[in-house]
């Protein structure tokens, strides 16, 4: 999951929720969300924000070059 709090700023995040497993697959009102169960996580650096995850969504690396976005 990559998402882009600010312009120019990438983050990346497994798309593993921590709860059960699911992939989370949207961004709404600021959050990750995960679909089975609702948890949020925050677009900025995966922490939880609610639901029934107990935990963060693993960060990833990020590197920019020009047009292209690389995931480590």
């Amino acid at each position: 999951m990559v998402t882009q709090p600010s312009k120019g700023d990438f983050k990346a995040f497994t798309a593993v929720c921590p709860h059960k497993g699911c992939t989370v697959a949207k961004v709404e009102g600021g959050a990750i969300v995960c679909p089975c169960h609702g948890s949020r996580f925050s677009i900025e650096d995966g922490s939880r924000q609610a639901g029934p995850a107990q935990s963060a969504l693993t960060s990833k690396k990020v590197t920019v070059a020009g047009d292209q976005i690389s995931i480590s």
